[in-house]
Parts: C-alpha cells; sequence; structure tokens
C-alpha cells in the first residue's frame, strides 16, 4: 500500500490555455520578471477588476506556481476565493489580442466585460 500526500500549495487554483502560457511566459522573458503576479482591485461597475501583472517583485505572502519551466505565478492568498478556478485564455483576432478571463465565481458581469462582481 502507498500513501499519497496531498498539499493544496502545489495544485494550481486557476488554469491558462497553452495559448496564454506562451503569450506571458514571452512577455516574462522581454521584460526579465519574475513571473506573472494574478490579483484583483475593486473597480469597475460591476465592483472587482483582473489584474495580471508582470511580477518584478512579488508580494512576500504570495503563493507560488510553476505554469511551464518559464513562467511562476504569483497569487495573494487573500484573493483565492474570488478566483478560484478561473480559466484564462488568450485571443487574438487580427491584430488585437486579450486575455479572457472565465470564473466560475462571478455572478455578474459588467457589459464591456471589464469587471465581475460574487456574492460573498
Amino acid at each position: 500500500m502507498t500513501v499519497e500526500t496531498y498539499n493544496p500549495n502545489t495544485i494550481i487554483p486557476v488554469s491558462f490555455t497553452p495559448k496564454a502560457v506562451k503569450h506571458l511566459a514571452s512577455q516574462v522573458e522581454k521584460k526579465k520578471a519574475k513571473g506573472i503576479e494574478f490579483n484583483i482591485k475593486e473597480s469597475g461597475c460591476s465592483g472587482f477588476k483582473y489584474l495580471l501583472e508582470l511580477a518584478f517583485d512579488p508580494a512576500e505572502d504570495a503563493l507560488v506556481y510553476q505554469l511551464n519551466e518559464q513562467l511562476n505565478l504569483f497569487i495573494s492568498p487573500k484573493v483565492m476565493p474570488l478566483i478560484k478556478g478561473t480559466q484564462v485564455d488568450y485571443i487574438q483576432e487580427g491584430v488585437n489580442f486579450r486575455l479572457e478571463f472565465t470564473n466560475p465565481n462571478a455572478t455578474a458581469h459588467c457589459g464591456c466585460g471589464e469587471s465581475f462582481s460574487v456574492e460573498q
């Protein structure tokens, strides 16, 4: 009989499509950042806005997840309940691109897609 150890800090709480990982990894490499910080802030008509920013000096309490060999993801524990289960995709249409967030915790979105709300 074998025993497996479960460590919740090793399971990535959000997912990224391969296109999103490739795009973000290239940005991190170009700017020589430590990775990407996934955060939210109060904003917009629905309450919260997603922030994916280059992490040059990530918060000390940030949880660190390795998305691939080149890309680390930093997430603050306080935003985890709001983003857990979110999928991030990279969408390119012609010369335009955007990151698209699909969050199972969101109860509403604003019309322009910039912000979301959750029941707390």
